[in-house]
Parts: structure tokens; sequence; C-alpha cells
């Protein structure tokens, strides 16, 4: 076993940034993705090997709801709940997915948005549960959260590699992955990750610390707040 480990290459990952900041100004990141391959005894395999970075960030459990017309007034009709929708996802890969690895591997990595394990909990019609699975995805896509970069991985010598993926201005806190996976004649022969924490930063960090800490103070204040605005308002319409 030791013998075959020492024959396979390995990963040596890292980000431009183990920690991105949010505060109130804040647009989005481009994040770069970089790092090695380190072959056995230095020999790079006569055909190049693929590299595919998959960025991922906290489960959320997400319930979808259709709408549909009813005498003529949109309601909630169906609805479809996915107990482990992350966050944010985006992979990108050095070439299109689908020539580096078969559906089975890219299904068992979850190497690209229609791959990713959703857990559906609430759907047994298979029909069903596509047309609202394709519904999250595309209200993703269509938000930045989720995102495909294929043939956007940079490869140097057969060495060095690197990749940018951005973030949107609307991703949530927490801690993300960024996993690096090596691929040759359509196997995953390596993979490494690494950590990346957002979290937020000044002004915003302390009001959510207090909405966490100090639950019931923090309502009060924002009832007080509220309504003492509103009794602000209200007296300046009057004297106008």
């Amino acid at each position: 076993m030791l013998l075959g480990a020492a024959g396979e290459p390995m990963l040596v990952p890292d980000v431009s940034q183990r920690e991105v900041e949010i505060q109130y100004s804040f647009t989005g990141a481009d994040l770069l993705l970089f790092g090695a391959i380190v072959y056995p005894d230095g020999r790079m395999p006569s055909k190049p090997a693929d590299i595919l970075v998959v960025l991922k960030g906290p489960d959320q459990s997400i319930t979808m709801r259709e709408k549909q017309k009813v005498a003529g007034i949109w309601v909630n009709a169906d609805s479809a709940r996915f107990r482990s929708a992350p966050s944010f996802y985006a992979v990108a890969s050095s070439r299109p997915i689908a020539k580096l690895v078969d559906e089975r591997t890219a299904a068992i990595y979850e190497l690209g948005v229609d791959k990713l394990q959703l857990s559906p909990s609430s759907l047994n019609d298979s029909a069903e549960l596509n047309r609202f699975q394709a519904g999250l995805i595309d209200l993703r896509e269509r938000t930045g959260l989720f995102a495909e970069h294929q043939g956007s991985v940079e490869i140097t010598e057969g060495v060095l590699y690197r990749a940018r993926i951005p973030l949107p201005a609307r991703v949530i806190v927490g801690d993300y992955t960024a996993e690096t996976f090596l691929v040759q004649d359509g196997r995953v022969v390596a993979a490494a990750v690494r950590d990346i924490t957002i979290r937020k930063s000044g002004f915003e960090r302390f009001m959510a610390v207090a909405a966490e800490r100090w639950s019931s103070l923090y309502g009060l204040t924002a009832i007080l707040l509220a309504v003492g605005m509103g009794w602000t308002a209200g007296a300046i319409a009057r004297r106008l």
C-alpha cells in the first residue's frame, strides 16, 4: 500500500485569502486558488494531467415553492424541500468536465451543478423532483451563487496551476471548502482541501454578534428604534 501511494502524484494547494471579510460596502471578491502538482521522482507523465477546483459554501435547508395562477391571482402551489443545498457552489476545470471524467465519477465527487446531491425530503416522483431541482439551480445560477467555469484553470509547465473564482456580494458567512482534484485518464488520482472563512467585520459584525449573544436586548432595541423613527416621521409630517 505504501509503495502504491508513493507512486501517485500529490497536490500542494493554497488560496489567496484564507479569510474574506464582508463590510457594508462589500460588492464581491475574486479568490485565486493555486498550487503545484508533485510527481513521484519529479517525472511528469507523457500525457498531461487535468485539474478541477470546487469551492463550496455551507449547506442549507431550502424549500422551493411553485407559483400558479388561480382566478387571476398568483398563489403558492406545489413545493419541495431540499435538506442540504450548498449556499454557494462553483467549479473550475482545465478542460470541459465531460472530457475529463465519466458521469459516475462526476456524480461521486459532485463535479458540476447538475451533479449536486441536494437530498430532497418531500418528493417521490422523479419528474417532479427534476423540475424543482432544475428550478433551484437556475435561480442560484442567475444570482451568481452557482457557477461553472469550465476551461478556466491554467496549468503552467504541467506543474503549476491557478484558477480564479468570483464570489458574489450575496454569499453568506460561514466556513467554505476549496477542494482540488487531479485527474488522469478519467480517474481522480489525488485530492486536497483548503478551508476558507467568510465573516462579517466592522459594524456588521458587531450587529451580528449582538443579535446572537444578546437576542432579547437586540430585539427590544430594534423595536424602540422603529417606534422612535415612526414617531419622529409622524411629528415632522404634522408640522409640514
